[in-house]
């Protein structure tokens, strides 16, 4: 994958997504959504997948400073964060915030995407 980092840990899905949230926050970020993907195919098409959940976590001073350097950068907020089950274990997945220095045309940009990747690469060090 070139667009993320990610880890296989042998914790239970609900227990690696509990871990992931508490570690994300030791580094100043906030979960504002989750999506569990299995319960919303299920709801909306009637299929079932595997545990799967999307958080998308959000560090306020860092989205401001960011923000104030490129105000559409909200399409590409917040940073997204899956947990998943494969093989029986457990996936987490940060998305690369140096992805949005390759899509946007700003220089000011590739010291905040690089915070934030370094506090990402924290959490998944931590879990």
């Amino acid at each position: 994958m070139n667009y993320g980092f990610s880890k296989t840990i042998d914790v239970p899905f609900e227990q690696a997504i509990e871990k992931v949230t508490s570690e994300l926050k030791k580094e100043g970020f906030g979960v504002l959504t989750s999506i569990d993907v299995k319960e919303t195919l299920k709801q909306k098409i009637d299929v079932d997948f595997k545990k799967y959940t999307i958080l998308g976590a959000c560090n306020p001073p860092i989205a401001h400073k960011a923000l104030q350097e490129e105000e559409e950068l909200g399409l590409l907020l917040p940073c997204n964060v899956i947990v998943y089950e494969k093989d029986n274990k457990t996936n987490v997945s940060f998305f690369d915030p140096m992805v949005m220095t390759w899509v946007i045309d700003n220089d000011n940009m590739k010291p905040i995407a690089g915070e934030v990747k370094e506090k990402l690469q924290k959490v998944l060090e931590a879990i």
